[in-house]
């Protein structure tokens, strides 16, 4: 019993420490028993809880449901079907220690991928996720590199896995949050959902064993296991546990509409108050937090109506000289059932201070964020109220002008090139010619040196 309160006490300290809500309001928060957890709407991908959900943590034989989504994906292209027959092989016991549960397949033994998966998902059988995996992509390590890759097509920001069953490693990691996004695309396969909701499983005869019977680990779909724990609302979930991951739960829930997937990580044996007999905290708290959900939030949609709410300048208008705007549209949120929505936070940010008419009603003008306490609900556009025309004379006035004060510097250019063209022209073609010297002609001065002329004697 110390030994429990001493783990009880570890795993309090880093709750009280990171708690956190998301989105905050008047909601009161749940304290839960574990080191991450998250509360997801499955239909819109919002986070409703968080604690420690996007920090790194061993998810344990959690795995399994990126193991099956990649067999499920294999079948949806034609690589598999569930009735395709597959031989255990020499890797399916690669990794796997006296540890962790297995179906004890033989080598050769022959299951279809159906009952290979169930074997996977509801009894959670290392041995036959080995199998599987080896058979949709040729070994282990191919199918480890594919779940890695299809862990980053998702969006998993923190997750890296070694082995295709959830054996430790301190390389294979993951978080509560991705864990909840893997969860989040398998429930888009109807084999998934039938699978995890099933309470117990008859493996038929194979050509080295008998019928094989067994039943779902995840106490909150079946008793057999765990009793004192079924939830009505859960549609089911895979179960993970080692010493270094604790005990640890992702788990899906409906509601009409409205669909839930919680993720438990390092959760162990909690004391109650008032009972005496210990609880499996991975389970209890999955209840409370799927509970809580669905108690404590709705689907919302704000409008901030049709009011305007600012205004900006228009230029080139002889018709106004500004226009008011308002938001359009609206946003939908899942939100706490008792925040009031006249304490969502707006703020405005327009484009411009001032536009250029002509202006079309509706124009986009702007944004308005909605948010509060610092978290953002979601932008809504800001448009125009209404049409404001151009002033055609305005217009041609204000290119007129523009266009001398565009080509400024040209003009001012092309002034001098003009001048300067002149002056040296003046210089070259119309420079003054020199003066020539009188009797500077052919003969010279000897041209008057000629016989002298005088009138002869009769």
């Amino acid at each position: 019993m110390k030994k429990y309160r001493f783990l009880a006490f570890l795993l309090l300290i880093p709750m009280l420490n990171s708690l956190l809500i998301v989105p905050a309001g008047a909601l009161e928060p749940i304290d839960l028993y574990c080191t991450h957890a998250v509360l997801l709407d499955a239909n819109y991908g919002e986070v409703l809880y968080n604690k420690n959900a996007y920090e790194r943590a061993f998810p344990a034989s959690t795995t399994k449901i990126m193991t099956a989504l990649l067999v499920l994906e294999g079948i949806e292209a034609g690589q598999l079907s569930l009735s395709t027959p597959v031989a255990a092989g020499e890797t399916r016991m690669q990794g796997v220690t006296e540890s962790y549960v297995n179906a004890a397949l033989k080598l050769g033994e022959v299951l279809t991928v159906e009952e290979l998966l169930y074997c996977t998902l509801v009894p959670s059988y290392a041995d036959a996720a080995n199998v599987l995996a080896a058979e949709l992509d040729g070994t282990i390590e191919d199918f480890v590199t594919h779940m890695n890759r299809k862990a980053g097509a998702l969006g998993c920001q923190d997750t890296h896995f070694t082995n295709p069953v959830g054996i430790h490693n301190e390389e294979h990691y993951s978080t509560a949050y991705d864990l909840a996004l893997i969860m989040q695309e398998c429930l888009r396969y109807d084999t998934f959902r039938t699978m995890i909701k099933t309470a117990e499983h008859r493996v038929p005869a194979t050509n080295m064993s008998g019928e094989r019977h067994f039943y779902n680990t995840n106490g909150l779909i079946s008793n057999l296991n765990y009793l004192g724990y079924v939830y009505d609302k859960c549609i089911g979930g895979k179960t993970g546990r080692t010493d270094e991951a604790g005990r640890c739960l992702v788990a899906a829930a409906e509601d009409g509409e409205t669909l839930l997937i919680s993720v438990i990580l390092g959760s162990g044996p909690m004391q109650v108050p008032g009972e005496e007999k210990l609880k499996q905290g991975q389970f209890r708290e999955s209840k409370r937090l799927l509970q809580w959900g669905f108690e404590n939030f709705r689907r919302v949609t704000i409008t901030q109506g049709d009011e305007p709410v600012d205004k900006v300048a228009v230029t080139m208008s002889r018709q106004a000289d500004e226009v008011n705007v308002k938001p359009q549209g609206s946003v939908t949120r899942t939100l706490p059932k008792d925040l009031d929505l006249e304490n969502i936070e707006t703020e405005v940010t327009l484009f411009a201070k001032e536009v250029e008419a002509p202006v079309e009603e509706g124009q986009v003008l702007g944004t308005m964020k909605l948010s509060y306490e610092g978290e953002v609900y979601g932008v809504l556009d800001l448009v125009a109220v209404n049409a404001v025309e151009r002033s055609e004379l305005l217009y041609k006035k204000e290119q007129f002008f523009e266009f001398f004060r565009s080509h400024y510097k040209q003009l001012v250019l092309a002034a001098v090139s003009i001048v300067a063209a002149g002056v040296l022209l003046r210089v070259l073609v119309f420079r003054k010619k020199p003066k020539r010297h009188a009797g500077s002609g052919a003969g010279g001065r000897g041209s008057y040196r000629g016989t002298r002329v005088g009138k002869r004697g009769g």
